[in-house]
């Protein structure tokens, strides 16, 4: 069911990839290149340039980290043979939806036995995040799991040892391409662990919507439900940092402006193009903080396997509801701004249409065809480095209040 979301080779963009093409070729489509917060090239066709990008930054045999059904694409086999023919590629193509250390380690091992110096990650976060992980251990002497982002750990590395990465998303919602974390499971102990380095983002980001114009509605709108989570979640976190709030709610007003033109017309590069932006944003923003969306999914994501963005989008106005006692007038601060009325009630009624437009369920109960540890679960939430920055400082039991109404209410 929904709860997996599985790729299938359903990439049959060819149409939409020729005819971008034939208007990059007539100098007609719209191509921009940004600095902030690291170098972005946008606009359709840019795919093809990745080659480019990667002499740029001195690589010369690469990684390619890529999504098995993904690969098929018609812009996809071209890319793969031009970074084979160029860069002498060799292609990682089965990182799991939630990535395992296991996994980063197969790609390590990739990267020391053919002298590899550079990663190139195409797909959505869960192959960025394992891509990031690669690149950042591969040649390091201490384990993956000594950097953990706890303190200082991060020190731990040797930032000379970190090979350069390029990465093109082609989902519209984890912005890890911008982040400073790859989100790696600890299958042991069915935690999802966030590896930090300051040097992690990637150092060239290549948004082009053509990468995303096959996915599938459901997918269009699990990982755009995850872009406006990191958005709307790094608005409610505590704190001044109006650079943060400037950027979510930004990339808010392009989701409620994309989202479900996305999700019923697939493919407008117009919209796609405001899906990447906006997802690159909320990862931008997120650097204040997320909260108890993120503190819940990411153990109901370890254990259970459910897809990240979905979670989020089930939980939202479970947490919301929750939070709104401390918030209200922030959130009706964000309702107006949004254009959904000046109350806290406004932006969730907001929420809840968006939700039901997008055919996202209202209950993890849809989803789990198994029992859910529910005691569990709000353990591990208030751990998570995600509930520090929650507005209001959940106990177990709050968290526990939190997942019962998104199992139980009707």
């Amino acid at each position: 069911m929904l709860a997996k979301l599985a790729v299938v080779p359903f990439w049959n963009s060819k149409r939409i990839y020729e005819a971008a093409l034939e208007r990059d070729s007539a100098m007609n489509s719209p191509i921009s290149q940004w600095n902030y917060p690291t170098q972005i090239w946008v606009g359709e066709g840019r795919v093809r340039a990745v080659g480019d990008g990667a002499s740029s930054l001195s690589m010369s045999r690469v990684l390619l980290v890529i999504d098995d059904a993904l690969s098929q694409a018609p812009w996809a086999v071209q890319v793969i043979e031009q970074l084979q023919a160029s860069h002498h590629a060799v292609v990682k193509r089965d990182v799991p939806g939630n990535p395992t250390g296991a996994d980063v380690a197969a790609g390590c091992d990739l990267i020391v036995e053919s002298s590899l110096d550079g990663v190139i990650a195409i797909g959505g976060g869960s192959v960025v995040d394992a891509a990031k992980a690669m690149a950042l251990t591969a040649y390091q002497t201490v384990p993956l799991w000594d950097l953990e982002d706890m303190g200082d750990h991060w020190r731990r590395a040797d930032r000379r040892r970190i090979l350069p990465v390029i990465a093109v998303p082609t989902t519209a919602g984890t912005g890890s391409e911008v982040g400073r974390v790859a989100v790696i499971t600890k299958s042991d102990e069915h935690r999802k662990v966030l590896i930090f380095h300051p040097d992690l983002s990637a150092n060239l980001v290549i948004l082009d919507p053509i990468c995303v114009a096959g996915l599938p509605p459901n997918l269009t709108a699990a990982t755009g439900m995850d872009a406006l989570s990191h958005c709307l979640e790094a608005w409610c976190a505590p704190g001044f940092h109006p650079m943060a709030d400037g950027i979510a709610l930004a990339g808010m007003k392009l989701i409620k402006r994309s989202l479900e033109t996305c999700f019923r017309h697939g493919d407008d590069l117009s919209a796609r193009t405001d899906m990447l932006t906006a997802s690159l944003m909320g990862a931008t923003a997120f650097q204040k903080g997320l909260g108890a969306m993120h503190a819940l999914a990411h153990p109901l994501g370890a254990r259970y396997g459910f897809h990240h963005g979905l979670l989020n989008a089930i939980l939202m106005p479970y947490v919301l509801a929750h939070n709104a006692e401390g918030i209200a007038g922030r959130l009706g601060e964000l309702a107006s701004a949004l254009d959904l009325g000046d109350r806290w009630s406004d932006l969730q009624a907001g929420i809840l249409a968006l939700r039901s437009n997008l055919n996202i369920p209202d209950r993890l109960h849809d989803l789990a065809s198994a029992p859910i540890d529910r005691d569990w679960v709000a353990s591990q939430a208030v751990l998570d480095p995600s509930a520090a920055t929650n507005p209001r400082q959940l106990s177990t039991e709050e968290y526990r209040a939190i997942l019962d109404s998104a199992l139980d209410s009707e």
